[in-house]
């Protein structure tokens, strides 16, 4: 499947995240724990040069476990720090607050030296369509003062966001980029980066299918009552017939189908799935 999106907006954030870089003093990198290296927009690196970077791994009570740890490990290893998230709960600001302090530990110091009192922290908020940024704001802000919603990109400008503990989030736009892999093009339509109305959603479930057979087939069995060896579209066809999405000329409903699959990934009732390995 040949997958791009990259809406006129999206190129007018990458600009607004470089002209913007000077007011703030850390990056704050919102990515999708399902996904840690699909969900990293590979513009970024270049776009924020040496300005330093947390990454929060959302969604984390979505993903697998084990390859949780895993992913922290690597990042970590990559001299970056990476915290689990899941941004619809109770987030501690302090904590975000302390580690943001700690990275930036040299301008801290520079201030003490020279007398400085100044305990705020400008933060930018950065991450791809869908990755819980507007949800994680308002979490942190304790207020509703970014637009929410479960549809991609829907943050269109950009937002500064005051909150109780020291901290000043500048929230901007979920941004892709042009060109991207077939896997990560497809990783990024399983967990709704991408809008369903540009897809073919039932050859993306038949992917989705075989993706699940090879690396979580138990969960297959164990959601849908199905037999894991078959071939993925007998799979598709025997959860079409288990879930009642026939037709009223009796054949499958194929698009019924496909979003009884993705909707139970995406909500998590299709059980803890990570589909990158690190």
């Amino acid at each position: 499947m040949n997958i791009n999106w990259y809406p006129g907006h999206m190129k007018k954030t990458k600009e607004e995240i470089q002209n913007n870089l000077k007011l703030v003093d850390i990056i704050l990198e919102i990515i999708d724990a399902r996904i840690p290296e699909s969900s990293r927009n590979p513009m970024l690196a270049e776009i924020i040069g040496q300005k330093p970077r947390i990454i929060i791994m959302n969604k984390s009570d979505l993903a697998d476990e084990e390859m949780n740890k895993a992913w922290v490990i690597k990042f970590r290893n990559e001299n970056t720090k990476a915290l689990l998230m899941n941004s619809k709960e109770k987030i501690n600001v302090n904590k975000i607050y302390q580690i943001a302090k700690e990275e930036l530990k040299e301008k801290f110091d520079k201030n003490k030296e020279k007398n400085i009192e100044n305990k705020i922290i400008r933060m930018m908020i950065v991450g791809i369509p869908n990755s819980g940024k507007s949800t994680f704001i308002n979490n942190i802000s304790k207020r509703k003062s970014a637009n929410v919603g479960n549809r991609p990109g829907i943050t269109k400008t950009k937002q500064w966001i005051k909150t109780n503990d020291n901290l000043e989030l500048l929230d901007t736009p979920g941004v892709l980029w042009p060109k991207f892999d077939e896997e990560t093009g497809l990783n990024l339509s399983y967990t709704h980066a991408i809008k369903d109305e540009i897809l073919n959603i039932e050859d993306l479930t038949l992917k989705f299918l075989e993706k699940m057979q090879e690396d979580y087939p138990k969960l297959l069995t164990k959601r849908y009552g199905v037999d894991p060896d078959k071939k993925a579209l007998e799979i598709y066809e025997d959860i079409a017939r288990k879930r009642g999405a026939i037709t009223k000329g009796g054949d499958f409903d194929y698009t019924r189908t496909a979003n009884i699959i993705l909707t139970d990934f995406r909500s998590g009732k299709l059980g803890r799935i990570t589909l990158e390995r690190p």
